[in-house]
């Protein structure tokens, strides 16, 4: 099944995959001690939607962040998830628990317009890369090079789910080989 559904993706050029809460939980624990005190950043997730976006903030207070954000690009496709009733991008941000009750309240994440279309190549998401001290999500693989080119020029840490065949590409292999970026611990 798993097959079928890539091949449709491939013919149709859709490359957006949601990554399950369980994979991300079994790679980020490998990591918790990184994110203390740092702002992350899911540069390529629909907030709405992103198990990434709903892993940091269910473990926001846990991990010890200082702020959470996330972006997507405005043409999600509507889901069974996502209302899809706003043709506009939107970012979310939060800050952690107000209230006490260690859960991620709708008046708690503030969700904002985005002024152009979410693409993270865009001026303002590249203004929220500056911003994060770390970059997590998956992005579209069709965009992986790019994607990967525009962290290390931010010198950006991050954590980054994609295909393995990456390794093979021209612009990957060398960042491996100088120990610039790395399989992670689940790989």
């Amino acid at each position: 099944m798993a097959n079928k559904n890539l091949n449709k993706a491939k013919e149709a050029k859709k490359d957006e995959f949601y990554t399950q809460l369980e994979d991300i939980n079994n790679e980020l624990r490998h990591y918790r001690e990184h994110f203390r005190g740092k702002t992350v950043l899911c540069n390529c997730d629909d907030p709405r939607v992103s198990n990434f976006f709903k892993y940091f903030a269910y473990n926001f207070e846990f991990l010890g962040l200082k702020k959470l954000i996330a972006t997507c690009y405005k043409s999600q496709d509507v889901n069974l998830f996502s209302e899809g009733t706003s043709e506009e991008a939107v970012y979310l941000v939060y800050e952690g628990d107000k209230n006490g009750n260690n859960i991620p309240d709708e008046d708690e994440i503030e969700v904002l317009p985005l002024k152009g279309d979410g693409d993270f190549r865009s001026a303002e998401c590249i203004e929220f890369l500056k911003e994060a001290n770390i970059v997590v999500t998956n992005p579209p693989f069709s965009l992986f090079r790019e994607y990967v080119a525009q962290l290390i020029k931010y010198d950006k840490k991050f954590l980054i789910i994609g295909n393995v065949n990456a390794v093979t590409y021209k612009e990957i292999f060398p960042l491996i080989m100088s120990n610039q970026i790395w399989f992670g611990a689940s790989i």
